[in-house]
């Protein structure tokens, strides 16, 4: 056999070669199948910024809407939430309820139709599970209760899992709870919310609700867009919600995460002394609710949102405040279509970290106008240099009451918010010269365009284009 010599230069440049094919071939065939590996940083309140929220390493306006309120539970979620996404929204609402038709509870029913609250029910759990995912790959910040306050109270009540007479694991005079409540929970008449140790010591009871709370947990633990409150509109006593609070943080914290948590009271006065058990304590509540703040209207809203805004600044706390109800529909229960419209865009000019429209009746939800706002605040915050502008009333010269509302960075940008028509006098940074103004039809999210206006005597005259709702966005042109 003849034998084949090869130079070393020769073998040199066969190992070449071959290495240089692998790497075309690699780029070819491998590179386009391998999934990039989504860079994620979980919600936090920010570093720069800290009344509001960041998400991804960036500063992040929370603006929401949503048909329900326990979204987990509705048919064509994803379609529901393309929507919010496709008009600029990241933020919903969900509570762990099941008291409305086609709702699934938590827990699995025996052959005689009695709970059993060690047993699971896959579809609730599936259902949640799912709607996490589905919020997450969409970026969407999901503000969850854990207790669902009217599950467990009235007609509510009598079907609930937890009632002792819907199963077997425990009897009435077992853990002190009724099994009929005909109150509002404003009455606070169900035990149930009784059961920490600081209060009735209730283990019984209290190694049901903990096994809830841990398996919701091990589910929503594994998502970083998630923040948690214990409660709706609750009248209870300040021991139930530092509880849960303290113990979902210290679960989190032996998990190596970290969580962000707050309370939702029930009055409506963000004054009474009830909500201090949110606003005075961060080393129990990371954020805060001002939700209730939204029965008001006009001047009282905005001067009851910068007030809280005010008192964590002064009390060396300051923290995100959020809306995750913005109420108002017209022929609801609570407030007005318009008046929906006026606390959503006050909400974003005065800082608050989030605002979301509660569901129908008792607010817009997501239809048609609540799209359109969600769209035009969205393209607002991304037109500005939003983060670092305030509230800025005080720039406003022959303002009338309700007529306008400014957030600006003085002798940058101003944003002039009229709810319904109006004319003021902007105060500028200069004695003479030219600025810039554009105006935003918040229920159309349109931009005109952009014409110039004289400042004169460091005044400019701003006069909405008519009785509808406009935003002005001015920038100086030195």
């Amino acid at each position: 056999m003849k034998k084949v010599w090869i130079t070393i230069p020769l073998f040199f440049l066969l190992i070449f070669a071959a290495w240089y094919l692998v790497i075309e071939l690699g780029k070819k065939y491998i590179a386009p199948s391998a999934k990039k590996e989504k860079i994620y940083a979980p919600i936090r309140p920010s570093t720069t910024h800290p009344q509001y929220w960041s998400m991804n390493g960036e500063n992040v306006m929370l603006l929401g809407g949503s048909v329900e309120d326990n979204l987990f539970q509705i048919r064509d979620l994803e379609t529901h939430l393309d929507v919010l996404k496709s008009a600029g929204g990241n933020y919903v609402r969900n509570t762990m309820s099941s008291r409305d038709s086609g709702n699934v509870w938590a827990f699995a029913r025996n052959e005689e139709g009695y709970y059993d609250l060690r047993s699971e029910n896959d579809e609730y759990w599936k259902r949640f599970r799912e709607f996490l995912d589905a919020c997450d790959k969409r970026e969407i910040v999901v503000q969850i209760e854990l207790w669902a306050t009217f599950d467990f109270y009235r007609g509510n009540w009598e079907v609930n899992p937890f009632n002792p007479k819907n199963n077997i694991n425990y009897t009435a005079e077992r853990v002190q709870i009724p099994t009929e409540v005909k109150s509002h929970p404003t009455w606070t008449e169900n035990n149930f919310f009784r059961s920490v140790p600081t209060q009735e010591h209730n283990l019984r009871l209290l190694d049901f609700q903990q096994r809830f709370i841990d398996k919701l947990l091990s589910i929503s633990l594994n998502y970083g867009n998630v923040l948690y409150c214990m409660d709706n509109e609750t009248s209870v006593t300040s021991e139930w919600g530092k509880f849960w609070s303290l113990y979902i943080k210290k679960v989190a914290k032996e998990h190596g995460k970290q969580i962000f948590t707050t309370e939702m009271w029930d009055p409506w006065n963000l004054n009474h002394v009830a909500h201090r058990e949110t606003f005075d304590h961060p080393e129990i509540y990371d954020f805060v609710d001002i939700s209730q703040n939204n029965h008001n209207s006009g001047d009282t809203h905005w001067a009851n949102g910068l007030k809280q805004i005010e008192r964590l600044t002064l009390n060396g706390n300051l923290r995100p405040l959020n809306n995750v109800k913005v109420y108002g529909n017209d022929g609801g229960r609570h407030q007005t279509t318009q008046n929906a419209i006026e606390c959503f865009v006050r909400n974003v000019l005065l800082g608050a970290a989030s605002t979301r429209f509660h569901r129908p009746a008792s607010g817009q939800g997501l239809n048609t106008i609540a799209r359109q706002v969600i769209a035009s605040m969205r393209s607002f915050v991304d037109s500005t240099d939003f983060f670092h502008a305030k509230p800025s009333n005080h720039l406003l010269a022959e303002r009338e009451e309700n007529e306008a509302f400014c957030r600006a960075i003085e002798g940058k940008e101003y944003a002039i918010y009229f709810p319904n028509g109006g004319k003021v006098l902007l105060q500028c940074a200069t004695e003479q010269g030219e600025i810039s103004i554009r105006w935003l039809d918040i229920l159309k999210s349109g931009w005109t365009k952009t014409h110039h206006i004289t400042v004169r005597n460091s005044k400019a005259e701003i006069s909405a284009p008519d009785h509808k709702n406009w935003l002005a966005l001015i920038k100086w042109n030195p």
